[in-house]
């Protein structure tokens, strides 16, 4: 698999068709976040209750990184100023540093300093000699190479200075963030609060793993999928489980989602059979919609609003389609919400290891499977044949989507395009 900046995401930007209401991905997308207002309270929490949150403002150092000159190796400070003459030149050892040793020998003229990795350096040495450079005999060291002032000491504030920014605001605290706070000292951090996320999944049909199936009923792995999308630090979600294809029902689950969240998600109801009431439902409620149809496959009908306080997110009801429609839109938008600084999107290039016919005007995401690497290195990956947007085992089995732009006709094997691990 090969890195590349070039993206087929906005070769999908089709123009859509006026008369049926669709809209490219990026119009999309660029609706879809021009509804959202981040949240914007925020709460002190101590920093192993941070992990995972998104940080509320800047975090400056109140001291520098390092706090003081340290050894970057285990070996002998010494001033190369002491350093007569072309050398080999012996030294007396006398004295000794580990790290964190608070006291410091004194270092007399003309001698070195045992010191260990981390070691504070006495501010008459200028240089560490690695270990491995010199030779120890009895409490002397042999040394024939002259070494370089400032050679392996970390000099205090080299790394961050006092009063530097360390990190944004709108950052995820990840291990780098919380590695970066703890060394500053930063016992408690500011984060803003959870994004408040109530999601529930419409049909009838819908049971939940447990119960036996009828004749008709499936199982709502939607639902399942929606707590694993939303089980990050920064989410508190509100499952409103399955809701019958019911008016009165899911007006309630709506009313009731938007009193309390940021972002209300719904799977299924939103196409245009006599069971898909959702686009309705919102309006009658109040909302206003701002997507229903985007120039996408599978995903079509996908329905991006707000109503009350909320944005509202309508997914289809079939599993691939609902995981694409999360994964290009949902997602970040519900960053967006949190707060959390735009990042850019891994952008991979696969080579196909199928060919495909198909009708152009939508820009189509499949589920892919890795199946070796070209001679270039470049991932080539398979898809199966025929419709796929309720194939819930080829999701579970892909290792990413692949991306094929709006205008293909014709995928030959041996194409190289966008592919979107997961």
């Amino acid at each position: 698999m090969m890195s590349t900046d070039q993206t087929h995401i906005e070769r999908c930007g089709c123009d859509g068709d006026p008369h049926a209401g669709l809209v490219s991905i990026d119009e999309a997308i660029a609706r879809g976040l021009a509804l959202v207002r981040a949240v914007v309270e925020s709460e002190s929490v101590p920093l192993w209750s941070a992990i995972g949150r998104v940080l509320a403002e800047a975090v400056r150092s109140p001291l520098p990184l390092p706090p003081f000159d340290g050894s970057a190796m285990d070996g002998y400070a010494l001033a190369t100023g002491d350093l007569a003459g072309e050398g080999p030149w012996l030294l007396p050892v006398c004295g000794r540093i580990e790290a964190g040793a608070a006291a410091l020998p004194a270092l007399s003229p003309g001698a070195a300093i045992r010191i260990f990795t981390g070691g504070r350096v006495p501010a008459a040495c200028d240089a560490v000699v690695m270990q491995e450079r010199v030779t120890r005999g009895g409490d002397a060291i042999r040394l024939d190479h002259r070494p370089l002032p400032g050679q392996n000491i970390r000099r205090r504030g080299e790394d961050v200075a006092f009063g530097a920014e360390v990190l944004a605001a709108g950052r995820n605290i990840g291990p780098r963030e919380a590695a970066a706070l703890a060394a500053i000292g930063a016992a408690e951090v500011r984060v803003r609060r959870k994004v408040r996320i109530a999601f529930f999944c419409s049909g009838n049909e819908l049971v939940q793993p447990g119960t036996p199936l009828g004749p008709a009923q499936i199982y709502n792995s939607n639902r399942f999928a929606l707590l694993a999308a939303l089980a990050l630090p920064w989410i508190e979600a509100r499952d409103l489980s399955a809701v019958p294809d019911d008016p009165a029902a899911i007006t309630q689950a709506l009313t009731s989602a938007a009193a309390w969240a940021d972002l209300i998600i719904s799977t299924g109801g939103v196409s245009v059979g006599d069971e898909d009431h959702l686009p309705r439902l919102v309006r009658a409620a109040g909302g206003v919609l701002s997507v229903e149809k985007i120039a996408m496959r599978p995903g079509k009908p996908l329905v991006l609003g707000r109503l009350g306080g909320a944005v509202y997110l309508g997914l289809p009801g079939n599993p691939v389609a609902s995981h694409v429609g999360w994964t290009l839109i949902g997602a970040r938008l519900a960053e967006r919400l949190g707060g959390l600084t735009a990042r850019p999107r891994g952008k991979l290039v696969g080579e196909t290891g199928f060919a495909l016919d198909r009708r152009p005007g939508r820009c189509e995401f499949r589920p892919a499977r890795i199946v070796g690497y070209d001679a270039a290195g470049a991932s080539v990956v398979t898809i199966r044949p025929g419709g796929f947007s309720a194939r819930i085992g080829d999701l579970a089995a892909a290792d990413g989507l692949v991306i094929i732009p709006a205008d293909e006709e014709r995928v030959a094997i041996g194409m190289l395009l966008e592919f979107l691990p997961f």
